[in-house]
């Protein structure tokens, strides 16, 4: 599975992004799917992630009710907005990919939040 990020950016404080992940490659195998994020310093966390399934929809504390992941399986498209943004969800933002006995990784895009 072939994964690549897009929308990344300089926003400042309360302004929004929306995130693009593009999935290619054997996409019918993907379980699950969703957003880390790396910020300077510090380990990769968990952002959101969504099952390919029923669509069920997992959020890190620090972005709910901000945050909304979408999935477009027509597309092959996956999204995060990212609303009301603050300095410290500036990072690099990784979109992922599950299949049975393999997690896919995007090359990243970074979003930074200028206070």
């Amino acid at each position: 599975v072939h994964l690549v990020e897009s929308g990344g950016g300089l926003v400042q404080a309360g302004g929004s992004l929306r995130l693009s992940c593009e999935v290619s490659g054997s996409t019918l195998s993907i379980i699950s799917m969703g957003w880390y994020r790396q910020a300077p310093g510090k380990q990769r966390e968990l952002v959101a992630s969504i099952g390919i399934g029923a669509g069920t929809t997992y959020y890190a504390d620090s972005v709910k009710g901000r945050f909304t992941i979408s999935r477009d399986n027509g597309e092959l498209m996956m999204y995060l907005q990212m609303n009301s943004l603050k300095p410290e969800d500036t990072g690099v933002y990784y979109c992922y990919a599950v299949r049975v006995g393999y997690r896919d990784w995007g090359p990243g895009t970074q979003v930074t939040v200028s206070s």
